[in-house]
């Protein structure tokens, strides 16, 4: 943070105050700022009288001021050769070093007058200022506060203080101190009441530590002065986007943007029309918000912030090459830009590209240290391609007396952000209370996953399955084959095979019935909320049956924060042989539902927060020509995660879907989950230390 230096000059009297008065206008614009006008006022003064000290120091200064560091520093010297004990000059040669950036030589420099004037308010207020450009802060505030004692109230000790609690507060922010941080701007306001760049301050670091309702407290506290209201208006409407309120944001930006007639800054009136644009973005306007961003670019179409704009209704549209483009438009105007380089890395994620966003999110760090959304951005790509190993146990019944308890062993373990070695073990045991059948099975599965293109991705296993049960023992080969492909945006299709074992009861793992299915799933998203799954299973038994399944839902999202969706499923069943007295085989099979989900996604959230998923669905099914049953189904999950590498969860689902099962019984599952990544980061990223 850039903190202003002052030092008071000490004008020497001439000789005759006729001259003296003559100068009067020079040092006036020394005063004001007004540095072009002051050097050529003195240096015409020094044409004139080129001994005159005062002048030359002055000259030095307006010159210094006015961009010309080096010439400034060499009048100094020149200076400090004539005078060498003169406080005036020995003063301003220590602001000269501070002018050209040699900020450890005029530490020493001060450290040495201060020595010998310990009492001069000036060497004190430098010498504190000088602390504070090498961002020593502590001993900065110590020193002005010695200048302060000399000079209570000194309006321009106060303003350096005012930047050293801000600057002190900042090192702290970026050291990931954030109560030191929040303590620090708070003394300040002790000193400064309701200074607005403190408040300012305060208000992001709320915002960067997620704590929200304080941050909407200090903003509400900066709309109250005029010279800060737009810019907290804007703010807050970012407050209520990040708590998922976003009608609400999208109200208060209105509020504000309607106000733009009266406008007088032209930053306000930018940040209102971003900030409005964004609420829209966030709204799903696209319509209203695509022909705002059009007009702003007539004219300024090569503006990075409305290049940025058009660059997130794209990644909200999810048209992300589009997206690409723009940030790459902004990189080429700006390659230090946060957007462009952040922005980039989202985009490039989204398509697939992680090794490119890899280097998009470390180009950001370079020029924004330790920014604490890009180091979340690397975090969380990371834990995406972090080893783990998940398993999860379960306790299964029904009303025809079967009971089952299996646990299933996941590891995964990435070797690039391509390549992914997968393994499982499953054990599971089985039995009626009835007829006394029982079975246990054992389950093993390796394979690979890899990402042959940006969007389509490759993953298969191989394995046994080893089965004991009452009468027979038996080994089976298992197989898992798929192909994920994102074709278009907002769709996903897998192509599937797997061979498994029919496996609801110990009966049907007696018979040894091989199921070879050949599957479709294809997943169409809409940008106006609509989304239609499709589901087609054909299946060949061993046992010399066929299986058709058709199954298809629309469904409309009505939140986005939690997920909140609801919809209208159908299924449709067949199969070539009836043998209900094995498992259920309807020649014809029809179901109805409407169903509503609510998620809270256990990847979004952050540590020490809770999780959780629920599911209810009511319906009708006609079982061949019979009349319509009437169907339900709930399933609900609880998780909390612990830390960024592990989580746990408990679920239970409870269902009288004839599909559900084998035998169409109602049927009841409970279950434990728990996650363990294994390791900080990527086994490939060892060279990669994120910056904490």
């Amino acid at each position: 943070m850039k903190i202003k230096s002052y030092l008071l000059l000490y004008f020497v009297s001439c000789s005759f105050s006729i001259f003296s008065q003559d100068m009067q206008q020079g040092y006036t614009y020394l005063e004001t700022g007004e540095y072009q006008q002051a050097e050529m006022f003195f240096e015409t003064i020094l044409k004139e009288h080129p001994d005159n000290k005062t002048a030359r120091v002055c000259y030095g200064r307006a010159i210094g001021l006015n961009g010309k560091p080096k010439q400034a520093k060499i009048i100094f010297i020149s200076l400090l050769a004539d005078y060498p004990i003169d406080l005036e000059v020995r003063l301003n040669y220590g602001e000269s070093l501070l002018w050209n950036s040699n900020f450890l030589k005029a530490k020493s420099y001060f450290e040495a007058l201060i020595e010998e004037e310990p009492k001069s308010f000036s060497a004190l207020l430098s010498y504190a200022n000088t602390l504070s450009r090498l961002k020593q802060y502590e001993g900065a505030l110590l020193y002005v506060n010695k200048a302060l004692d000399i000079l209570p109230g000194n309006p321009n000790a106060l303003n350096s203080k005012k930047y050293m609690y801000l600057g002190y507060a900042y090192q702290k922010q970026q050291a990931q101190h954030y109560e030191d941080a929040e303590a620090l701007l708070k003394e300040s306001l002790t000193y400064f009441g309701n200074d607005k760049d403190t408040l300012l301050n305060l208000a992001n670091l709320y915002l960067i530590t997620n704590q929200l309702d304080d941050a909407k407290a200090v903003y509400n506290l900066l709309v109250e002065n005029l010279d800060s209201k737009i810019r907290a208006l804007n703010a807050l409407a970012l407050v209520s986007h990040l708590k998922g309120k976003d009608k609400e944001a999208l109200t208060i930006s209105q509020k504000t943007y309607d106000s733009l007639p009266h406008l007088k800054k032209a930053l306000d009136i930018k940040q209102t029309q971003e900030r409005y644009i964004q609420a829209l973005i966030w709204n799903k306007n696209y319509k209203k918000s695509t022909a705002l961003i059009d007009t702003l670019l007539k004219g300024q179409e090569n503006k990075n912030w409305v290049l940025a704009l058009r660059a997130t209704l794209n990644i909200y549209k999810s048209n992300f090459k589009n997206s690409i483009k723009d940030y790459n438009r902004i990189l080429l105007n700006d390659s230090t830009s946060f957007n462009g380089n952040l922005g980039k890395a989202n985009a490039l994620k989204a398509l697939g590209y992680y090794d490119d966003a890899y280097r998009s999110a470390e180009t950001t760090l370079t020029f924004y240290d330790k920014q604490k959304d890009a180091l979340t951005f690397l975090k969380d790509l990371n834990t995406t391609f972090t080893p783990f190993y998940e398993m999860k146990a379960a306790y299964t019944f029904d009303n025809g007396n079967n009971k089952a308890f299996a646990i299933n062993n996941t590891v995964e373990i990435p070797l690039s952000t391509t390549f992914k070695f997968l393994g499982s073990y499953t054990y599971r045991t089985t039995e009626n209370d009835v007829t006394y059948n029982y079975a246990t099975s054992k389950g093993f599965n390796g394979g690979i996953s890899y990402q042959v293109l940006p969007r389509v991705t490759f993953k298969g296993t191989a394995g046994f399955i080893s089965v004991s049960s009452l009468n027979k023992k038996y080994n089976q080969v298992l197989a898992n084959l798929s192909l994920n492909i994102k074709p278009f945006k907002l769709q996903s299709l897998d192509v599937n095979y797997t061979r498994e074992i029919q496996n609801f009861n110990a009966e049907l793992l007696n018979r040894e019935i091989v199921m070879n299915n050949y599957f479709v799933n294809h997943n169409v998203n809409t940008n106006f909320k609509l989304g239609l799954f499709t589901q087609y299973y054909f299946t060949s038994q061993s046992d010399a049956n066929i299986r058709n399944l058709f199954f298809t839902s629309l469904y409309y999202n009505i939140l986005s924060k939690p997920n909140l969706k609801a919809g209208l499923n159908y299924q449709y069943i067949t199969f070539k042989n009836q043998v209900p007295t094995v498992y259920f085989s309807p020649e014809k099979f029809n179901a109805y539902e409407v169903f509503i989900n609510m998620v809270k996604d256990e990847v979004l959230v952050k540590p020490k927060m809770w999780f959780y998923e629920l599911t209810a669905a009511l319906g009708l099914q006609y079982i061949e020509e019979n009349s319509a049953q009437s169907t339900y189904r709930f399933s609900g999950k609880i998780g909390y995660k612990f830390s960024d590498r592990c989580l746990v969860n408990l679920y239970g689902k409870n269902s009288n879907v004839a599909s559900a099962t084998a035998t169409g019984f109602t049927f009841t599952e409970i279950g434990f989950g728990f996650k363990w990544y294994l390791f900080k980061k990527p086994l490939f990223r060892k060279q990669l230390t994120l910056r904490k």
